[in-house]
Formats: C-alpha cells, sequence, structure tokens
C-alpha cells in the first residue's frame, strides 16, 4: 500500500530541519512519499507542500514543540498526527528525538501493510457566534473585553447547557479541553486533567466576584454573553480571533472533528515534572 507522510520542522530551528532530512533519507523509498512544509523544504532541499495540503496524508510528523504541534493540528486538517518533542515539556509531543526513526518507522511500516494507524482521538473545541465560527481549538477558546488588566474586562454572564454558572465582571473567561488543562487554564488557577476525562473545563479570569472553575461534561454547551464593553474578543488556541460588538454570545462546544494522536502516547505525570 503506498503511503503518503508529511513533516513539519519548527520554523527557524536547525535540529528540528535536520531530524525532518533524517526521517526522509531513513523512510522514502518504494511505497513511501514523504513531503515536507515550504520552510523546511527550502532549508534542506526536499520536495515540500503548503501543510494545509497534508490534510489527506496518512500521517503528519510534527517536529518542535506544543506550539508547533497545536500549529500543525490547525492547518493539517484530519490526518493523523505523530509529536517529536524538541520543547521543555511536551504533553503533546510523545517521541523523543533520539526515537524518532523508530517511531515513525513503525507506523509507516503499518500502514504500508493496510494496517491502522494505532492513535487515540482527542477532542477540539467549536465556538461560533450569529454568523462565524472560529478555526476548532485544541486547547482552549477564551472569550474577553477590550484588554486584560485593570479597565479592561466585560461583563460576562456563563451558562452551562443553559444555567447560569457565573455572571459579573472579569477579564475574561475561558473554555478548555483536558489537553489544554495544562496550558493557560493552568496560568489562570484552573484544574488540571487528565487526558483521558471526557471533560472541558470553565475558568473565570481575574473575576471581580469570582466563582471556582468547573469541570463539565464534554458534551455540554457553554454560552458565554459579553456586553458592558465597546468591543471584545474570542480567540481559539492564542491566534485564530474574532473581534466581538457587545452585547454579543459565543457558544462553545467540542467540534465534530477531533484530532487523531498517533503513536505511543506522552506520560502526562512525567511531563507534569517539568512545569515550573
Amino acid at each position: 500500500m503506498d503511503v503518503d507522510v508529511g513533516i513539519v520542522a519548527q520554523r527557524d530551528n536547525e535540529r528540528a530541519q535536520r531530524l525532518a532530512a533524517t526521517l526522509l533519507e531513513t523512510l522514502a523509498g518504494d511505497e513511501v512519499s514523504i513531503t515536507v512544509d515550504e520552510e523546511t523544504g527550502t532549508a534542506i532541499g526536499a520536495p515540500s507542500v503548503p501543510i494545509a495540503e497534508m490534510g489527506s496524508a496518512d500521517l503528519v510528523v510534527s517536529i518542535g514543540g506544543d506550539g508547533t504541534f497545536l500549529f500543525v493540528a490547525r492547518e493539517a486538517g484530519d490526518a493523523p498526527l505523530i509529536g517529536v518533542n524538541l520543547g521543555e515539556v511536551g504533553f503533546l509531543n510523545a517521541v523523543s528525538p533520539d526515537d524518532a526513526v523508530d517511531a515513525v518507522g513503525d507506523l509507516v511500516d503499518t500502514l504500508r501493510a493496510g494496517g491502522d494507524v494505532d492513535g487515540a482521538e482527542v477532542n477540539r473545541l467549536h465556538a461560533s457566534g450569529t454568523d462565524w465560527a472560529l478555526e476548532p481549538a485544541l486547547n482552549e477558546v477564551v472569550v474577553h473585553g477590550p484588554r486584560r488588566g485593570h479597565g479592561g474586562g466585560a461583563d460576562i454572564d456563563v451558562r452551562v447547557d443553559g444555567e447560569s454558572y457565573a455572571t459579573g465582571h472579569a477579564d475574561g473567561v475561558l473554555v478548555a479541553t483536558p489537553t489544554g488543562s495544562t496550558a493557560y487554564n493552568l496560568s489562570e488557577g484552573g484544574p488540571l486533567v487528565r487526558p483521558t476525562v471526557d471533560a472541558l473545563v470553565v475558568t473565570q479570569m481575574c473575576a471581580d466576584d469570582s466563582m471556582p472553575p468547573l469541570v463539565v461534561d464534554a458534551d455540554s454547551e457553554i454560552t458565554l454573553h459579553v456586553s458592558g464593553a465597546d468591543v471584545g474578543w474570542a480567540i481559539s488556541d492564542g491566534r485564530n480571533r474574532r473581534e466581538l460588538e457587545p452585547p454579543a454570545t459565543v457558544t462553545v462546544t467540542v467540534a465534530d472533528d477531533p484530532v487523531t494522536l498517533a503513536g505511543p502516547r506522552a506520560n502526562f505525570f512525567d511531563a507534569l515534572e517539568k512545569l515550573e
């Protein structure tokens, strides 16, 4: 069976580019076609395509930190992803650089034999308004006022399945997946959630009259009504954003298209020990 593999190396990272070249040299051959992202292709002189065109690949390899993985997950569509960790923590990247050739090679051999990629599906979040929607978020959706800090918040009413959870003035409100519980959510005082738990987290950000962070079922519908400010923002994974004109309502649910994490899973508790 022919196998198409995409490789994305962290931008401006020579170590990531060298590893991409090693994977290309080692794995490409009969029945295995490998392309890299455009920047990596220029650096190592290899066939390249835009990352957005890797969505039809049988496997996409992300080489870098969790930020690189989030970027690839957003751009590469439904392709199964495996992360090679060059970062400090590595909640999303389970494979060490030394093990990368063997780990990716094992998956490629399985695909060549007609087997399925062994992986776990993890939820993403869908945030939408009356006539718009953000790109799915693997970590979190944040809704906030004009800016963070004194004088920059908004009145935000938070409802879960139509029932009021919290209301009042706050810098913002964050809705996170278990995957994202270790990221922005943690820095805002939200709880850690083990990745195997089917849940979402709702965390207020510097609220005047705050409620404790809330863990809800993954099939919950969370609505965030923003008022009392001239402008607001809805942001997906810190990148994709939508300007709001209060009063405005943002609805957050689990997206229809999860991400498949291929290969070994990162050890959640080992990764926690690396947090500062």
